[in-house]
């Protein structure tokens, strides 16, 4: 298979960045020894959607507006509506964790301690929400409940910045422009590059997650306007570059590897970051609230992600997707997705609907036979089953919101907005949509056999996402191509870079753990002239390293279920990492008498795949490591936490 030489397998000098390409890329770069100039076609099937693409755009939109669930469009859209003045920022400031900014009750304390890990653009966007609150008020003739000028002016106003916030500026500053002198920056620059360089080199871009991405579009916008930078850009040709995310030496930490409760914080930063992201970019977004809603006595369609899921764990425990939606995808993996095009031929409406009334009575008792189903039967199906989700897959709440990401110039900024969107879904939300994703990844991979590539699938499946019969959208206004093409983009790359959306970046990690910090040191705030002075030892202990922290020893504990069954010891240096750690541990339980059976190797290892070294306690609440963790800087970073081997979520009991 030909394929781009934008999709090489990366040289050595990249070791320490993570790519983040699409397994057909991958697949492609590991069958072929040199890279081929791909052929003019394939390189504009890349580029494009083709007419065939965008007609079935189109068909898929009507089929959609003539289901039997969009007849009536003005009554189920009345089950959702936008809020009304000052009442969305007030739902804002509680998503946000501050509502106490607008409570009678509440202690400055408790404001402080969220506002001061914000940076300055991120505690701006706050203010904005504040002022249109306070003014919303001012409209109804009703009085502020407090003054919450004089509880949010301290921590934001200039005069008066916090440490944090000039510390983001400062790293926000020295991090891009490392970026800007690093080698590999060159084959990214824009303006820099020839037709015939662009032809010839990778398209590459760099991902930074150690800055607030509201402060890299500061950066980005001011840099846009100096007289240097006034040349014409690069037009987008509509390729998919090859982003590189350069490793942080705490490692790269996903979704699924922090605690409820941290995740709650990621949860309020990514709005406020995002929200400050939106400003930048003058992207006007209306949240809508959904009504509340007959549940259908359907036990499959039409039945809430959140109770379907809930009914499902009751058979399941530890189930996170709904297990029709696990059947369906498995049944399309084995059958459909060699299956020509599959997603876009449409199965027969008198199978459809019988399949789904045998499903429906038949599901749960075990007692379907998927034998002698259409592939194409079973993806109709997988689209009606997500449209017909009484709230749309991707939430009233931020449907508008994915939507708008089309309007977004650049790249990367469309990336750090879907990577904050995605950490905002509910988690029934996010885990169904990772799961169709990964499905859709696989149809593109294997697109020699189906005739899929990503502009078909993308395409094809971004009415299903985008467009639901409660929530207005102007995504289909007017048949022209720019609206398919644009609804497509988002799609494409939700599908092509979803490993890297689903993880949490640096910065929210940074901000999470010095929020932590502060919730436990919350009473210095309580006196002003105490707060300055700890401070000010905390930083100056903070620019001072330990002399003895190049030679450590940590006990590291072995849990098995609740219960805390060992310890161990490991020698700390500047080069250890988790996986050694866990090695160490995989050696010494070789050795221990304790040693059950079936655990040994031949070589003699012990065999726990899915154990995994956690952090607890300290500046965070719970969190599974990146084996490529250096131990050292975990440790500087957090040393009151304990470090814990133990299995993983959904892991069999082993140990």
């Amino acid at each position: 298979m030909q394929h781009s030489p934008a999709f090489v397998n990366p040289s050595p000098t990249e070791m320490s960045v993570e790519p983040w390409a699409s397994p057909q890329d991958q697949a492609a770069a590991e069958q072929t020894d040199s890279p081929q100039e791909p052929s003019a076609q394939e390189q504009e099937q890349e580029q494009h959607p083709d007419k065939l693409c965008l007609d079935s755009f189109w068909s898929e939109v009507e089929t959609i507006r003539q289901g039997s669930g969009y007849t009536d469009l003005d009554c189920t859209r009345r089950d959702s509506r936008q809020s009304e003045e000052g009442e969305q920022e007030e739902q804002w400031l509680a998503d946000a964790g501050l509502s106490n900014l607008i409570s009678e009750d509440s202690e400055d304390v408790d404001n402080a301690v969220l506002l001061s890990t914000l940076t300055r653009t991120q505690a701006e966007a706050v203010q904005r929400r504040l002022d249109s609150y306070t003014l919303s008020l001012r409209k109804r003739n009703k009085p502020a409940p407090r003054d919450v000028r004089e509880v949010f002016k301290p921590p934001i106003t200039q005069q008066t910045l916090l440490p944090e916030s000039q510390r983001s500026e400062d790293l926000a500053q020295n991090s891009m422009a490392s970026v800007a002198k690093s080698p590999l920056s060159a084959c990214v620059s824009h303006s820099a590059m020839t037709p015939e360089h662009q032809r010839g080199a990778p398209k590459e871009e760099i991902f930074i997650t150690d800055v607030a991405y509201c402060e890299q579009a500061v950066i980005f916008l001011k840099q846009a306007k100096l007289p240097q930078n006034n040349v014409q850009r690069r037009k987008e040709d509509g390729t998919l570059p090859r982003v590189t995310c350069p490793k942080c030496r705490l490692g790269v930490t996903r979704i699924q590897d922090l605690s409820h409760s941290d995740m709650k914080k990621v949860r309020q930063l990514a709005l406020i970051d995002m929200t400050a992201l939106c400003d930048l970019l003058e992207l006007e977004v209306k949240r809508h609230k959904m009504g509340k809603r007959k549940i259908p006595e359907s036990s499959l369609y039409g039945v809430p992600l959140a109770t379907l899921l809930e009914n499902d764990q009751k058979i399941k425990p530890n189930t996170s997707t709904p297990l029709f939606l696990q059947a369906l995808l498995s049944f399309l993996e084995k059958k459909g997705v060699d299956s020509e095009g599959i997603l876009r031929v449409p199965g027969a409406q008198s199978r459809i609907k019988l399949l789904q009334q045998n499903l429906e009575a038949n599901f749960y008792s075990g007692q379907v036979s998927w034998d002698e189903v259409s592939p194409n039967d079973a993806a109709a199906l997988l689209k009606k089953f997500i449209r017909e989700l009484p709230a749309p897959l991707l939430t009233a709440e931020y449907l508008n919101t994915f939507s708008a990401v089309r309007d977004i110039t650049e790249l990367k900024q469309k990336l750090h907005m879907l990577n904050l969107l995605i950490l905002l879904l509910p988690e029934p939300n996010r885990n169904t949509l990772k799961a169709l994703l990964e499905f859709l990844s696989k149809v593109v991979s294997r697109e020699k056999r189906n005739r899929m590539n990503l502009w078909a699938v993308a395409t094809i499946m971004a009415p299903n996402l985008f467009l639901h019969k409660a929530i207005p959208s102007r995504l289909t206004e007017g048949a022209e191509k720019g609206h398919a093409e644009k609804a497509a983009d988002v799609m494409r790359l939700l599908i092509r870079y979803q490993d890297l959306l689903w993880t949490i970046p640096n910065f929210l990690m940074s901000q999470v753990r010095k929020l932590n910090e502060n919730s436990n040191r919350r009473y210095q705030f309580y006196d002003r002239r105490i707060k300055n002075l700890l401070r000010k030892i905390h930083t100056d202990s903070r620019d001072k390293p330990d002399k003895n922290t190049s030679e450590l020893c940590r006990t590291v504990k072995i849990q098995v279920g609740d219960v805390v069954s060992g310890t161990m010891e490991y020698q700390l240096n500047i080069n250890s990492r988790a996986s050694d750690l866990l090695a160490q541990f995989h050696r010494q339980s070789v050795h221990s008498p304790d040693n059950g059976k079936g655990k040994m190797r031949r070589n003699g290892a012990v065999l726990y795949p899915d154990c995994a070294l956690y952090e607890v306690g300290g500046n965070i609440g719970e969190h599974c490591l990146d084996p490529d963790t250096h131990l050292l800087d975990l440790y500087n970073s957090n040393n009151s936490g304990e470090w814990v081997i133990k299995l993983k979520p959904n892991a069999s009991r082993g140990m």
